[in-house]
């Protein structure tokens, strides 16, 4: 999978208008979120990405965005989790998919990678082009498959 690249400088901003108003809360994760957070993360997106989650909470702000419903998480995004400068891993549970969740997640991540001070940012190892391509206007990248992943020991067990 490519990677995306993305100008922070030319993007929309999130409209969490609909979000609140259908009960959902988006916000950076507090660090007594971490247990919880870290678990959810490897219950959905498995133990690499939780990982992943676990960094961004090492981070000063911390780098991770929750989605929640109430108390329950129902989608998360990290950024600087894998290296500097890049968003992911991300996830909207299955049956909150289809509610802009996954758009403000990352429109509010790669705002804060803007307030950071990064003029662009990479979206690692993409899935969905599409979807990024019309949230952000990221852009693939030419030959970064596999890119910095290419010695992830999760690759490398593929092989």
């Amino acid at each position: 999978m490519q990677d995306m690249l993305v100008r922070l400088y030319d993007l929309p901003e999130p409209d969490l208008k609909e979000t609140e108003q259908n009960g959902y809360q988006i916000r950076r994760a507090m660090a007594p979120d971490r247990r919880e957070a870290v678990t959810w993360v490897e219950k959905h997106s498995g133990p690499f990405a939780a990982g992943e989650c676990e960094t961004a909470f090492s981070h000063t702000p911390i780098s991770c965005f929750l989605a929640t419903k109430g108390a329950d998480i129902v989608g998360y995004a990290c950024y600087d989790a894998t290296a500097p400068d890049f968003f992911g891993p991300t996830r909207v549970q299955d049956s909150e998919q289809g509610k802009g969740l996954g758009r403000a997640l990352l429109l509010r991540s790669l705002h804060a990678l803007k307030e950071e001070g990064y003029g662009y940012a990479i979206i690692g190892g993409v899935g969905p082009a599409k979807f990024y391509e019309k949230c952000c206007g990221a852009m693939l990248i030419s030959g970064s498959d596999p890119g910095i992943y290419k010695d992830f020991l999760g690759e490398m067990k593929k092989q």
